[in-house]
C-alpha cells in the first residue's frame, strides 16, 4: 500500500495482490515504525454504506471504502482512474480521498484490452 498526502488529499494506492486480501474482506494493513518506534497504522476495509469515511485515532487511521463502489470499480480494471470521496462537514475543510489500483499491476494480471462490463 501507498499513502500519498498533499495538503487536503490523501491518496492510496494498492497493487493486485493487496486487492485480493481487501476483496476476501480481511483489513488491509500497512505500519510504519516512527523513529521512536510508535507505530503509524494505515488500514483499508470494505463497509456495507454508501460513502467512505476515515477512522482517525492518533497514528492509526482506517479508511472505510463502500463494497458496492469498491466491486464496480474493480470490473473496469486495469484503467487510470481512481475512486475519489470528498470527506467533512460544514465545519472542517473537505479532505479529498482518492483509492486506486496500480495500472502497471493490473495490465500484468488482468491483460491490456479487457473491456468494461
Amino acid at each position: 500500500m501507498k499513502l500519498q498526502i498533499q495538503e487536503q488529499n490523501l491518496r492510496f494506492r494498492i497493487d493486485e495482490n493487496e486487492l485480493a486480501t481487501l476483496l476476501s474482506e480481511e483489513v488491509l494493513v500497512n505500519t510504519l515504525r516512527l523513529p521512536d518506534g510508535e507505530p503509524f497504522v494505515q488500514s483499508l476495509s470494505l463497509v456495507k454504506t454508501e460513502t467512505a469515511a476515515l477512522e482517525t485515532r492518533a497514528l492509526n487511521w482506517c479508511l472505510n471504502l463502500p463494497k458496492a463502489v469498491v466491486e464496480a470499480y474493480v470490473e473496469r480494471l486495469p484503467c487510470r482512474d481512481a475512486l475519489s470521496f470528498t470527506l467533512g462537514n460544514a465545519n472542517s475543510l473537505p479532505l479529498t480521498v482518492q483509492f486506486e489500483v496500480d495500472v502497471r499491476d493490473s495490465v500484468k494480471k488482468r491483460g491490456r484490452n479487457r473491456k468494461p462490463p
